[in-house]
């Protein structure tokens, strides 16, 4: 995923996600303690997930590094799905603040303020624009098309102060180095 797509996730979540040895419970808690439906969840054979959950000292083996990954993405697909449906909601009714370090401005000549270069924005954005986002993202949008999204909603709210000034210029949006969202 990129900075957008994780920053939005966690947006969306009130809680940190399970990780490690409590993410392979959850899971097991989540298909009521069946080795098999956790065995076909994953694409491993219900043996190896019998390994990992054991509680012989001796018997005990921790999954590898591709299977942590899949353990992680399953968990993550799984986490507070109530929660996340409501605070997605409110973002599409309310709006979100976003919150970035990138390097943004308006394509201008050289010197001018205007000029893009990197900037900290705190900026407020309304309902529409999460409901683009999250349509977009829906459909499999990569970061770049996210990145298009947002660059024309900041151009709006954040340089043109909401369609009062600086009409009809460029906007440029490049070099993010993070992105985080606030809901509610």
């Amino acid at each position: 995923m990129g900075e957008i797509s994780d920053g939005i996730e966690r947006a969306l979540l009130t809680r940190p996600v399970p990780t490690g040895a409590s993410a392979l419970r959850f899971l097991m808690r989540a298909e009521k303690g069946s080795t098999k439906k956790v065995a076909r969840l994953l694409g491993v054979s219900q043996r190896t997930v019998q390994r990992w959950v054991t509680k012989k000292s001796g018997a005990r083996r921790p999954p590898g590094p591709p299977h942590v990954r899949a353990i992680e993405e399953a968990v993550l697909a799984r986490w507070q799905p109530q929660i996340r449906a409501r605070r997605r909601a409110q973002a599409e009714a309310e709006g979100f603040v976003f919150h970035t370090r990138a390097r943004f401005g308006f394509a201008a000549p050289a010197s001018s303020s205007d000029d893009p270069r990197v900037r900290w924005i705190t900026q407020y954005l309304p309902g529409e624009v999460a409901r683009e986002l999250f349509a977009a993202r829906d459909a499999g949008a990569g970061e770049q098309q996210q990145m298009v999204i947002l660059a024309r909603a900041l151009g709006h709210a954040y340089f043109r102060d909401g369609g009062h000034r600086a009409h009809g210029l460029h906007i440029a949006f490049s070099e993010l180095e993070f992105a985080d969202f606030s809901i509610g």
